[in-house]
């Protein structure tokens, strides 16, 4: 399959192959065509399977070839993210992708005055990406109007509603046209998806390119069972021994993540941390060092760290467990993507008994346990929760 074969117009092939995009994932191979006919999708793929190519090359493709006397004087396109990242990376995707296409987008957020956004929205765009939140704002200050949209995209849809954005992204939806083409995707199918999903898509096609919450085969998994106090020793020891270029650390709160970060950076580890109560400057900053190596070690809270997309990022660490189970699938899937390995390694404690046991029911496979190392106390081997198995009831 090419992305030839998926009737893509010459200026966007010219601009994928720039990317160095040579052959269609799955995702987009099922995507593409069927939002270039002009159906809604709702679809279900894992994080790092290509899916924001999958929904923005069709839609600014449809877009070109639109009426050209009203390009850029009203917005054609919405698409919702739930993070101020994702929203940037997407935005970026569009300038890559529709670098010979004459069509103009913006990119919404809070966190940051909006005064060179509502210029660029009375400049005249024909995509909006935004946060629910600010994009709300705009409208109730009469600023922003979403009449003459077309397509409206839903991207982490599970994560939005996670994040306590269900209210505002209903009310969203309410004030969009009865006509137009909706796109969801989502990592996950939990219930408030699936019923979101029904009340805004119109007999949508549904793609499912891996079974909800697996986890990808080219991603290696371990754990260490280590307590609380010796975590930050076992992370310095690995960071030390190993040869990781890029590393994405989670931590379950915000103060966590910077004394995570600040301990690794005192033992000679050049590490950053990116989380919500940091200013949108100090965000992308942090994040453009990482990407660019001059920071070996992201430490991330999972609200900042969705839709972070690192070209070569190889290690994953859970230094704590997440609260939910679907969420090790987010954080674990921000490696192993575009068919590179990649090596999800997890810390748990006494505990983190049950946390495990419910990810590990949700992935449905066990996580091979790194045993002997210097911080595995004996008495926390005595602690360690039987394992329970994870296969189905015949």
């Amino acid at each position: 399959m090419t992305f030839q074969k998926l009737n893509i117009i010459e200026p966007i092939l010219k601009a994928l192959k720039q990317e160095g995009y040579q052959t269609p994932t799955p995702i987009q191979q099922q995507a593409i065509p069927t939002i270039l006919q002009g159906k809604d999708i709702w679809a279900c793929a894992q994080t790092g399977t290509g899916k924001t190519a999958a929904f923005v090359v069709p839609v600014i493709q449809k877009l070109h070839q639109g009426a050209r006397t009203d390009r850029g004087k009203t917005v054609k396109t919405l698409i919702l993210t739930p993070t101020r990242e994702l929203a940037v990376q997407i935005g970026e995707n569009i300038s890559a992708y529709g670098r010979y296409l004459q069509l103009d987008h913006c990119v919404v957020f809070g966190g940051i005055a909006q005064k060179y956004q509502i210029e660029r929205i009375k400049s005249g765009v024909d995509i909006i990406i935004a946060t629910p939140g600010r994009l709300l704002d705009l409208i109730r200050q009469d600023l922003l109007v979403l009449k003459s949209i077309e397509f409206v995209i839903l991207d982490e849809a599970d994560r939005m509603l996670d994040m306590g954005f269900a209210h505002d992204v209903k009310h969203i939806c309410s004030l969009l046209p009865q006509k137009k083409q909706s796109m969801l995707f989502s990592a996950t199918l939990p219930k408030e998806v699936v019923n979101l999903a029904g009340s805004i898509l119109k007999n949508p096609v549904k793609i499912e390119v891996n079974p909800p919450a697996s986890t990808a085969d080219i991603i290696e998994q371990s754990l260490y069972y280590v307590e609380k106090n010796n975590k930050i020793n076992l992370l310095v020891s690995l960071l030390r021994e190993g040869t990781q270029e890029s590393v994405l650390v989670f931590s379950r709160t915000k103060h966590g993540a910077d004394k995570i970060a600040r301990a690794l950076s005192s033992s000679g580890i050049p590490a950053e941390s990116i989380h919500g109560n940091k200013s949108q400057f100090a965000r992308q900053t942090t994040l453009n060092n990482f990407k660019e190596h001059k920071t070996r070690v992201l430490v991330a809270t999972d609200v900042a760290a969705r839709g972070i997309d690192i070209e070569g990022l190889t290690h994953v660490f859970n230094f704590d467990l997440p609260e939910v189970a679907e969420t090790y699938v987010h954080r674990i899937g921000r490696t192993g993507r575009a068919g590179l390995c990649g090596f999800a390694i997890s810390f748990v404690d006494s505990e983190q008994a049950s946390l495990l046991r419910g990810i590990e029911r949700l992935i449905n496979q066990q996580i091979p346990v790194i045993e002997g190392h210097r911080y595995d106390e004996k008495v926390l081997a005595a602690q360690k929760p039987k394992r329970e198995s994870t296969e189905n009831p015949a």
